[in-house]
């Protein structure tokens, strides 16, 4: 957990947004520490992606307030969140599976380089930056590979390369959108270890997720929304699953014990 007295990297204030008659979210207010996992939790329908999509520049609130190290934030569009440090990466990653790592790292953003007078793409550059990622993530993928297709990757390696690819820009602020739904146990514990480096790198982590174990695992604080509002934030230390089960689901959870 970061520094007493440290101030946050994101702050919402007040998020509210309405779409047609339904208020999606009302004054939801958080916070995220330089180096610290925040879990935010909830049932289908709580919030969660669409309070995700706003701090990634995806949607714009109605009201409310978004801050980066304690100045307000303007974000048009995704590109603007990126562009400030924010990166986001959604359950289906993003990546191209046609192309290799280094083409994903620098997607859209490639390098390049002239020969005979030309620019052409600087695919060796990308390749190194391919490699020096991944080395510093501590994952291993066979040389053969790295210059293949994405797609012939297991689960794990593909999310090392979408957080990879965040990290090589600058990410200072990483959300992860249940990183882990749609992987088997083993790689389930390698995309946690990643979390617990990125965070000891200082990297700033809102992961979201329906994995209680997940969240338990890796992160510091829990921020609970229901029905568009927070419904209760927790230490992780100081708390425990039916806690946080009874505050995603209110009155149903007390009731059926």
């Amino acid at each position: 957990m970061s520094a007493a007295g440290a101030a946050p990297i994101l702050e919402a204030r007040d998020i509210s947004i309405r779409f047609g008659g339904v208020e999606a979210l009302k004054r939801v207010s958080l916070h995220l520490m330089p180096g610290e996992v925040l879990a935010l939790a909830g049932d289908n329908g709580a919030g969660k992606s669409t309070l995700i999509k706003i701090l990634s520049g995806v949607y714009r609130a109605d009201a409310g307030e978004l801050r980066l190290d304690g100045r307000t934030m303007q974000m048009r569009d995704p590109q603007d969140a990126r562009a400030q440090g924010i990166e986001t990466i959604y359950q289906d990653l993003a990546l191209a599976d046609n192309l290799d790592v280094g083409s994903n790292i620098f997607l859209g953003r490639e390098p390049t380089r002239r020969k005979l007078g030309f620019q052409v793409i600087d695919r060796p550059r990308m390749a190194q930056v391919a490699r020096e990622v991944l080395e510093r993530l501590d994952i291993v993928i066979p040389p053969r590979k790295l210059g293949g297709p994405v797609k012939m990757l297991s689960g794990g390696q593909r999310q090392a390369i979408a957080i990879g690819r965040a990290i090589y820009w600058n990410a200072r602020v990483l959300i992860m959108d249940e990183p882990t739904a749609a992987l088997g146990v083993p790689e389930q514990r390698k995309v946690m270890a990643l979390i617990g480096s990125l965070k000891a790198q200082g990297v700033a982590v809102m992961l979201i997720s329906h994995n209680l174990h997940d969240i338990f695992a890796v992160s510091d604080r829990i921020v609970v929304l229901r029905r568009g509002e927070v419904a209760g934030e927790r230490e992780t230390r100081h708390t425990n699953g039916d806690e946080i089960v009874r505050l995603m689901v209110g009155d149903t959870y007390a009731n059926s014990r």
